[in-house]
């Protein structure tokens, strides 16, 4: 009897965690404990400054989902009108990850800006594979980003 019931029971498990996955990987990577999309640091500082700035509570922004945080006005402002020009590349996930096919977290403090586009990494290491062919890994990862993109939650 068991034996005949024990498979009916079979894909539940994989179905429900899948679906938990889902809603833990968000489309926006966002910090576990805050919720800050790219670790609270102001994503516009990556362009403008010689490291990056941690953002404010009083200038916060949502954008896909995700609340990112500035250090000043006049960088949300920037945001606001083109945040597909200074919003990390795939959502935040690890660029070198995203470029060989999964998506992986990333640490907002190891990052490269090639062609005016702001890329994270897991690692240093990461980051030096990148840095190695970046208009290779680039490119590899907007192929896979679309596919894996879908597979992840919106909040």
């Amino acid at each position: 009897m068991i034996a005949l019931v024990l498979p009916l029971f079979g894909p539940f498990p994989a179905t429900v965690q899948q679906s938990l996955a889902q809603s833990i990987v968000t489309y926006v990577l966002t910090d576990p404990l805050t919720g800050q999309a790219i670790g609270g640091m102001d994503p516009v500082s990556y362009f403008t400054e010689p490291a990056p700035l941690p953002g404010r509570p009083d200038f916060e922004l949502v954008w896909q989902g995700a609340p990112f945080q500035f250090a000043n006005a006049a960088n949300m402002e920037i945001f606001r009108r083109n945040p597909e020009i200074y919003a990390p590349q795939y959502g935040g996930h690890g660029a070198m990850s995203m470029s060989r096919g999964f998506v992986s977290d990333a640490d907002p403090l190891i990052y490269t800006v090639f062609k005016q586009r702001l890329f994270l990494f897991y690692s240093a290491a990461n980051r030096e594979a990148f840095l190695l062919a970046p208009d290779a890994a680039a490119l590899r990862g907007q192929e896979h980003w679309p596919t894996l993109s879908k597979t992840l939650s919106t909040r």
